[in-house]
């Protein structure tokens, strides 16, 4: 029989990551190979709480420079939604659209032209967390999750949280927020529950 896999709270102690984690991990991308690419994506995923398909799957006509939009196209079930880019990222994203050769339909591609794939950036993400020395096992969901948490920290109530990450409502979050519940503990609870989990893929 194969070993069974061990579950997530027996590998970290939680499932998101801080600002500074964030910013470790965008560093420690910028040193690699094709390092303005792989931070960009980082970037990216985080501060719009992408998933890997979603991420890998943007097109540059996606993105509205002159207005510094993004168009994101969600998954499992989830909401359009227009998003606002920072000046970071237009300038990351400009850049990487001058230096991309030959010009492609998608933003992150690989050396061969070809989309970067789900799994090509989950490992991406595994080996920036060793190199960023966060201390335990990283993969691209936790990107997702530190988005929503700095979105609550900052104040953000929960129905415009779903919205920004394309959540699908639950009531669970309707009663919480009659309920007047504090945004963080309002995010923990959407977090915990069990549909939550399963529709933002934890395991």
């Amino acid at each position: 029989m194969p070993p069974r896999r061990k579950r997530n709270a027996e590998v970290r102690a939680r499932e998101y990551l801080t600002d500074a984690e964030i910013a470790r991990l965008i560093a420690a991308a910028a040193r690699n190979r094709y390092g303005h690419r792989d931070a960009t994506m980082v970037l990216v995923a985080y501060r719009h709480g992408l998933r890997s398909a979603e991420l890998v799957t943007l097109r540059w006509d996606a993105v509205d420079f002159a207005h510094g939009r993004l168009h994101v196209r969600r998954l499992k079930g989830g909401s359009e939604s227009v998003h606002p880019l920072s000046g970071r990222e237009l300038r990351a994203l400009r850049r990487l659209k001058r230096q991309q050769e030959p010009h492609l339909p998608f933003i992150f591609t690989s050396e061969r032209g070809a989309p970067f794939t789900p799994a090509g950036f989950r490992k991406m993400v595994a080996r920036l967390g060793v190199a960023a020395d966060v201390g335990f096992p990283v993969h691209p969901h936790m990107l997702r999750h530190a988005c929503g948490f700095k979105l609550a920290n900052d104040g953000v109530d929960t129905r415009s949280l779903q919205a920004y990450l394309g959540s699908p409502q639950h009531p669970a979050h309707s009663a919480l927020h009659r309920a007047g519940a504090d945004p963080l503990q309002e995010l923990l609870a959407r977090l915990s529950h069990p549909d939550i989990r399963a529709q933002l893929a934890l395991v």
